[in-house]
């Protein structure tokens, strides 16, 4: 059985009121994984190892660690899933952790408190669009489709999906794309975020680094998000499905 990176082979056993049925399938792969930064340890979480490199570039991005691609001088991938990254300047970590509510534990140093200017855009999508490019991440999300168990994102604008990557962290999938932008020089502004997870504070203040007026997730917000995307100027789009949504914050963005 040949399988895609990022999925491991299994066996298991079907019961639905018949005979049993043996299946050899796959789940997706989960593993610890690490960052350190001039070698010094700086992250220490769960994730899919896969694009590992881009995960590292778009956390340290998110954290204020880098301000662009051409701060890292070198960056080495271990055999145990640790990203070594050697910055051109100094860097002193900061003493304060914060986990989060992501799936496979979040981590952040970020205090969501803090105050983002709204963000300026004038940009607007119609629901045909959104529920369009929704239909259209889901089917692009080849992890998910071999063996379930994934999260996905993508950015999009007016032509289709940008960029789509797969996690098992949600947030991991924000600082995956705001790593795929870093390393393919692709501009996130004026762009559409889809996530199939929950929009949560963490994952609006990483789609506020990524300046995306519009965020859509096939779940829910939570009130600290909608609180957060008011004052910034984000419109939140949640339970995106066909041509069914919610919108919580901003709705004039939002044409018919």
């Amino acid at each position: 059985m040949h399988l895609m990176q990022g999925i491991q082979p299994v066996h298991y056993r079907v019961l639905n009121g018949h005979a049993p049925s043996e299946i050899d399938g796959a789940v997706v792969e989960e593993a610890q994984a690490c960052i350190s930064v001039n070698g010094r340890e700086l992250a220490n979480f769960m994730c899919s190892p896969n694009q590992l490199a881009l995960l590292a570039i778009g956390f340290l991005y998110n954290e204020g660690v880098i301000a662009g691609i051409n701060d890292i001088a070198e960056l080495h991938l271990s055999k145990n899933n640790c990203a070594d990254v050697w910055l051109n300047h100094d860097f002193t970590p900061p003493e304060r952790l914060i986990v989060t509510a992501g799936c496979g534990g979040g981590v952040t140093f970020e205090d969501f408190s803090q105050k983002y200017e709204p963000l300026p855009s004038l940009f607007t999508a119609s629901h045909q669009q959104l529920a369009t490019l929704m239909r259209d991440m889901h089917l692009g999300a080849t992890l998910y489709q071999a063996a379930r168990g994934i999260h996905t994102a993508a950015l999009a604008d007016e032509s289709g999906i940008v960029l789509q990557v797969e996690d098992i962290g949600r947030h991991n999938c924000l600082d995956k794309l705001r790593g795929a932008s870093l390393v393919h020089n692709i501009d996130t502004r004026d762009k559409i975020l889809f996530t199939s997870g929950r929009i949560s504070s963490e994952m609006i203040n990483k789609a506020r680094r990524l300046q995306t007026p519009i965020v859509c997730s096939r779940t829910s917000p939570t009130s600290l998000s909608v609180a957060l995307a008011e004052a910034w100027n984000i419109t939140i789009v949640a339970y995106l499905r066909q041509d069914r949504m919610r919108v919580y914050t901003h709705p004039e963005r939002i044409t018919s």
